[in-house]
C-alpha cells in the first residue's frame, strides 16, 4: 500500500504544466509543498488556485547559482527533511543568452539548477524514510551531445542544440548521481512525451499557434503525463536508478547513459562551480 503520511515536496519549475498539476496533486493529499518559479503572477495563481495553506511559493530566477543556493537555504531553514524533489523548470531560448554569472542560460536553467538542487539538498532527502529526485526532461532520446569543446554554445549556438544538450546532461546528471552522490534517495529519469504543457510559450505567434494545434491533435494530457510522478512519490522505485521514456523502461546501457561521460560532466560541473564560486 502507499504511504499516505503527509510528505514534503519541493518543485521546480511548478507554476506551469506538469509542475503546476503535480504539486496540485501533491497537495489534495495532504502533502506540504513548495513550487519555485520565476513568475510571480503565476505564483499568485498557483496560490489562489489551491486556497491550500500547505502551498508555498517561492520566486526564484533558477539560471542563476546564487538564487539556487538562496532557495535551498530556505529550504533548510523552513524543513528538517524532504521527501521528494521534482525538477521541471525549463525554457527555449531563440537566441543564444547568459546569465549574470556568464553562464549560458538553456544550459544553466535546464541542467546546472537540478544538479544544484539535487545536489544540494541530499541532507534533506537523507533525513527522509524513502526519498525521491525525479528529473523530467527527455531520457531515452539519443539525439544531441554534449559539446565538450564548447559547453556553453559561444560560437555556435542554436535553440534546438541547447536544448538537446541539456537534455542529455541531464540523462548523465541521474547516472552521476545514483553511483556517485552517496545518497539513499532513488533517482528517476522520466520522460513523458509531448504533452498539453507549455504549448503557448514560443514568442513566435505563428510557432506558437502550430504548438497548440499538434498538442490538441496528439499530445497527452497532463494528468496522465504527471500519474506515474504522483505514484513515485507515493512509493519510490526499488532501484537507485530508474529511467522510463513515455511509460517503457530505457535500456541502460544506451550511450546516453554511458557511466564514464556522467563522470566528465560531473567533474566539469563541480570545475565550474569552484571557478565561479572563486571570482566572487
Amino acid at each position: 500500500m502507499p504511504d499516505r503520511t503527509p510528505k514534503t515536496v519541493i518543485i521546480s519549475g511548478g507554476t506551469d504544466g506538469m509542475g503546476r498539476a503535480t504539486a496540485l496533486e501533491r497537495l489534495a493529499r495532504g502533502d506540504r509543498v513548495t513550487v519555485i518559479g520565476s513568475s510571480e503572477a503565476k505564483g499568485r495563481a498557483l496560490l489562489e488556485r489551491a486556497g491550500s495553506p500547505n502551498l508555498r511559493f517561492v520566486r526564484a530566477d533558477l539560471s542563476s547559482i546564487s538564487e539556487v543556493e538562496r532557495v535551498v537555504a530556505g529550504v533548510f531553514e523552513r524543513h528538517g527533511s524532504v521527501d521528494a524533489l521534482a525538477l521541471f523548470a525549463n525554457r527555449v531560448s531563440a537566441g543564444r543568452r547568459e546569465t549574470a554569472e556568464g553562464l549560458e542560460h538553456t544550459f544553466a536553467l535546464y541542467y546546472l539548477s537540478r544538479y544544484l538542487l539535487s545536489h544540494r539538498l541530499v541532507p534533506l532527502l537523507d533525513a527522509s524514510p524513502a526519498p525521491v529526485v525525479i528529473n523530467v526532461a527527455g531520457v531515452g532520446n539519443t539525439a544531441g551531445r554534449i559539446f565538450w569543446e564548447d559547453p556553453q554554445l559561444t560560437r555556435r549556438y542554436g535553440q534546438v542544440r541547447a536544448q538537446l544538450q541539456a537534455g542529455r546532461a541531464n540523462d548523465l546528471l541521474g547516472v552521476a548521481f545514483a553511483e556517485w552522490a552517496g545518497s539513499r534517495a532513488r533517482y528517476v529519469l522520466y520522460h513523458p512525451g509531448f504533452t498539453r504543457s507549455g504549448t503557448g510559450g514560443h514568442r513566435n505567434p505563428l510557432v506558437r499557434g502550430s504548438i497548440r494545434l499538434l498538442g490538441r491533435l496528439f499530445a497527452r494530457p497532463v494528468p496522465e503525463a504527471v500519474r506515474p510522478i504522483v505514484g513515485w512519490i507515493d512509493e519510490p522505485p526499488g532501484d537507485p536508478l530508474t529511467a522510463v521514456d513515455r511509460g517503457r523502461p530505457v535500456d541502460r546501457s544506451l550511450r546516453t547513459l554511458d557511466p564514464g561521460e556522467a563522470a566528465r560532466l560531473a567533474a566539469y560541473t563541480e570545475r565550474l562551480l569552484r571557478d565561479r564560486s572563486s571570482r566572487r
